[in-house]
């Protein structure tokens, strides 16, 4: 089974300005590498105007190096996009991009500065940041026999079922997600009110 892990619940917007010049931060909840880079995109336009739109994600588990990612976005090398990815990677939060739009305000910070600064408002944002546990969930199949339905469909009553699809010919053929925990015991509760009559297809899924 693979490791459970926290995501963000909400999205977060947060403020400062440092020696003049003003940072924002805005946070989301990001899947997948095509949802962290759609997110960029919608801040790099909405802040368009800005001197620079540094970010980085980690769109899947904390441990995937796969779906990691920095930018500097035209700050000098290793002063922006890291020091926001050391502190996305620090906080042991998964699927979540941060994006740092900064507007200079005629102040130089200097590399040690502006790394302070980049990674120091990302770690502000946050504490305000609500969290959620990502569930690992199976996908469950089965094949069943009309008579044998209501029955099973009353086990899923008592757990937390998504998405549940029932194909009806000659049988019926039902699919559905569920938590990983629940699963082996569904399985069983079911198994027990069919007489072991149910054929059952099961893949793991993030």
């Amino acid at each position: 089974m693979k490791p459970l892990y926290n995501i963000p619940k909400n999205s977060i917007f947060y403020q400062k300005t440092v020696k003049k010049s003003r940072f924002i931060v805005n946070i989301s909840h990001t899947p997948d590498v095509i949802s962290a880079k759609e997110f960029i995109a919608e801040v790099k336009i909405k802040y368009s105007d800005a001197a620079h739109n540094c970010w980085s994600f980690i769109a899947g588990p904390p441990t995937d190096t796969q779906v990691l990612g920095f930018s500097d976005n035209g700050e000098p090398n290793g002063t922006a996009g890291k020091p926001i990815f050391n502190v996305l990677l620090g906080s042991g939060i998964g699927e979540i991009t941060a994006v740092v739009t900064r507007y200079y305000g005629g102040i130089k910070l200097g590399t040690g500065g502006l790394a302070r600064a980049y990674g120091g408002i990302v770690k502000e944002a946050l504490i305000d940041l609500k969290l959620s546990e990502k569930i690992q969930v199976l996908s469950l199949n089965g094949i069943s026999k009309y008579s044998e339905q209501n029955a099973i469909e009353k086990v899923l009553d008592g757990y937390n079922v998504l998405n549940l699809e029932k194909e009806f010919s000659d049988i019926v053929s039902w699919k559905f997600l569920m938590d990983i925990r629940q699963a082996n015991l569904a399985i069983l509760e079911i198994t027990d009110k069919t007489n072991g009559n149910v054929l059952f297809k099961i893949s793991e899924k993030l």
